[in-house]
């Protein structure tokens, strides 16, 4: 007999996979999900994550053989932990706060993990802020029988470019395929909203979807606002836009809740404004589309463009999307600095992975395995979740990557325009100055509020905390504030990769 211990996910294509397993699809979501696992798993054993498409991290036990069988899936949407106790046994779950409570976890921080923070302002990798406590890593399974614990890897991202396709072509696979996930997102019976910014993949699963309402975020600071450009989206589209106003007073009020539910710090400002956004959201509806995943799988970020410029060198530097301190700086700052702790050597084995590919896809394979997992994944699944908001990234899918995967760089970037290809499929929908739209990234305000005496005396305070001088050289992070203050405004993500673990530590260790 096979017993979900744990779930969390969606499952795409429960239609098929109740069809090929003989399950009952008039079954409840809940019944048939559960009943999909259970059978996959009789059928496919280790293998059967390759036959399902979605979100999903789950726990099964299977009677019989005694055998715990933990399974995350393909691209880490969804987390899952495992941590082994002095007695021998296995705890774990896909809540940190509920394996703490279990009988022979020991609370213990894991220092190490700050000092790579610092650099990458997420947790990165199969180690967390808590000693002994694990993540299991995206495409990876987990077996404990007789107190052994085995973890293998049952997927991973590969890279097999194809010449004989023209843009055209790619752009015709992308908006062919992503129309067919869209009929597997939600059932009839299900309403949906989507996040929107101004960017174009939010705009791009709005237009292939049949959500009427558009949720964003906005400020008063009409530099930073995108929700300008999201409305005139919805309304290009014909859909209601909920705009969501954010203010400095209510962003820094919200930092304890988000790394309390975060459950390990996040460096990342924009998650503050997600959090909010999804409470907002979840006030008038239970799911809401959300467009991860596009820039990594088809090269949107803006240093992609530079990729070839930076050829080999990228094995010495290259560790994802953020790389905030150097190792001199943490050196100077932190009073215990490992220096054979070293952020690149996250990276080493996926560069290991793409020998002989080019740059840009190294860079981006780099950011699906360690950015994606570790910041925005995270950061979506939590967020949510503390919400009572389901999330349901189309756009994040196997199907979606496989073309991806496939694809030429040509057809990613060059010299003027990032995700061409993609571009190019979301014209198919949207106007083109919406598709071909300069890339914003979902920024924050955060650089300017910070340095007003109005909204950071908690940073203020935390730079002057106990916990403060227990980890680091005070005078030494006070000088990169009086800096950041004096005028210096690159400063602010360091600053703000400082304070939110101090927020953290203060919740995690001494309140608790």
């Amino acid at each position: 007999m096979i017993k979900i211990k744990e779930y969390s996910g969606h499952i795409r294509n429960w239609e098929a996979l109740c069809e090929e397993l003989g399950i009952n699809s008039s079954l409840s979501r809940e019944e048939r999900e559960q009943a999909i696992l259970v059978k996959a798993y009789e059928t496919w054993g280790n293998e059967m994550a390759n036959h399902m498409h979605g979100m999903f991290a789950f726990a099964l036990w299977d009677d019989e053989q005694k055998k715990l069988f933990c399974l995350r899936d393909q691209f880490g949407t969804k987390p899952f932990y495992y941590y082994e106790t002095a007695d021998g046994d296995l705890l774990y779950g896909t809540s940190i706060r509920k394996i703490m409570e279990q009988p022979g976890f020991v609370k213990e921080l894991n220092e190490e993990m700050l000092q790579l923070y610092l650099t990458l302002t997420y947790v990165a990798g199969e180690t967390t802020f808590f000693r002994g406590l694990k993540k299991l890593m995206p495409g990876r399974y987990l077996t404990w029988q007789r107190r052994q614990l085995r973890i293998e890897r049952y997927w991973k991202p590969e890279f097999h470019p194809d010449y004989s396709k023209s843009l055209e072509d790619w752009a015709d696979e992308i908006h062919t395929t992503l129309g067919q996930i869209m009929t597997e997102v939600k059932t009839a019976d299900e309403t949906a909203e989507s996040f929107l910014s101004g960017g174009v993949d939010s705009s791009y699963v709005l237009a292939m979807s049949d959500a009427q309402t558009a949720d964003a975020c906005g400020y008063e600071e009409e530099r930073f606002d995108e929700s300008k450009l999201a409305q005139q989206t919805a309304d290009i589209l014909g859909r209601k836009t909920f705009r969501r106003l954010i203010t400095p007073e209510e962003y820094f009020a919200a930092v304890p809740y988000v790394m309390y539910n975060m459950e390990q710090p996040l460096g990342d400002a924009s998650a503050i404004v997600f959090a909010i956004g999804c409470k907002a959201a979840a006030e008038h509806t239970k799911i809401c589309y959300s467009g991860e995943g596009a820039d990594e799988f088809f090269g949107g970020y803006n240093m992609y463009r530079n990729a070839e410029r930076y050829g080999e060198n990228l094995k010495t530097f290259y560790v994802g999307n953020t790389n905030i301190m150097k190792e001199d700086e943490k050196q100077r700052i932190l009073k215990k600095y490992d220096p054979d702790v070293l952020p690149i050597e996250l990276a080493e084995r996926i560069y290991e992975e793409t020998e002989g590919l080019d740059p840009l896809t190294k860079m981006s394979d780099v950011d699906i395995q360690i950015w994606l997992e570790g910041d925005i994944y995270f950061n979506v699944d939590k967020m949510s979740t503390a919400a009572g908001l389901e999330i349901r990234m189309p756009l994040t899918d196997t199907r979606i990557f496989d073309i991806a995967s496939r694809m030429p760089s040509e057809y990613k970037v060059n010299a003027e325009q990032n995700k061409v290809a993609f571009r190019t499929a979301a014209a198919k929908v949207l106007p083109e100055e919406i598709a071909f739209r300069k890339k914003l990234g979902f920024i924050v305000p955060i650089r300017i509020w910070m340095a007003d005496d109005r909204y950071n005396q908690d940073v203020r305070e935390k730079f002057h905390s106990e916990a403060a001088s227990k980890f680091f050289h005070v005078d030494e992070i006070h000088e990169i504030f009086d800096d950041y203050i004096a005028g210096n405004s690159d400063n602010w993500r360091k600053i703000w990769t400082i304070y939110t673990f101090l927020v953290w530590y203060e919740l995690y260790f001494e309140k608790c």
